[in-house]
């Protein structure tokens, strides 16, 4: 399942400039989550769009902050609008919202997120996007609220699926469309290996 990018562009940044940190953290900050390469980020959203292209998305959905710029790149080519779940409660959010409680592993606590109402009903059916998923407890949120919000997932686009933990497996035992690009089987401080696709 691989298109003309082939995400291998993205595997091979991870392991040219990814960092293993203790606890099975991978830092990409330099290109993907901190600090933005916008041209791989374009790539990123057009393989998501080849992969989604046919499964009528007409929302891109996804949590602050790290998602942002991929939901917004992928919105290109599929011309359409991103909604993001905030993580912080906000005086600028006017009116009902959906809630969801979510556990941060790389904070080690809960967090509430929000998405007003007035952003995502029973009309949409969302591509939810996120540059990574490990345990999935954050895609566990997004998928809440949009149960409660009666919008149908059209498909999950990850950047960097962690493989050796439950997240990806379970959501797709459950039945969703999951496209990881790049998915890391093993991490040790002698590196990493990816899973073949």
């Amino acid at each position: 399942m691989k298109g003309l990018f082939g995400m291998k562009l993205l595997e091979e940044r991870i392991l040219q400039e990814g960092q293993v940190r203790p606890g099975h953290v991978l830092k990409v900050d330099c290109f993907l989550n901190h600090q933005l390469d916008v041209e791989l980020l374009d790539k990123i959203g057009e393989e998501f769009y080849r992969i989604f292209q046919n499964d009528g998305i007409n929302k891109i959905l996804t949590i602050e902050a790290s998602g942002i710029a991929i939901a917004c790149l992928a919105a290109r080519h599929f011309k359409v609008p991103v909604v993001f779940a905030k993580k912080a409660k906000s005086k600028n959010i006017d009116g009902e919202v959906f809630t969801s409680t979510v556990h941060s592993y790389t904070y080690g606590k809960d967090y509430d997120i929000t998405l007003s109402k007035k952003f995502l009903g029973p009309q949409d059916k969302v591509l939810i996007v996120d540059d990574f998923l490990a345990n999935g407890k954050a895609m566990r949120g997004l998928l809440d609220v949009c149960q409660q919000a009666g919008a149908q997932v059209g498909g999950i686009g990850i950047c960097i699926e962690k493989g050796f933990q439950p997240g990806g497996a379970q959501l797709r035992e459950e039945g969703y469309k999951v496209a990881s690009l790049a998915i890391v089987d093993s991490m040790s401080d002698d590196g990493l290996t990816f899973r073949a696709q």
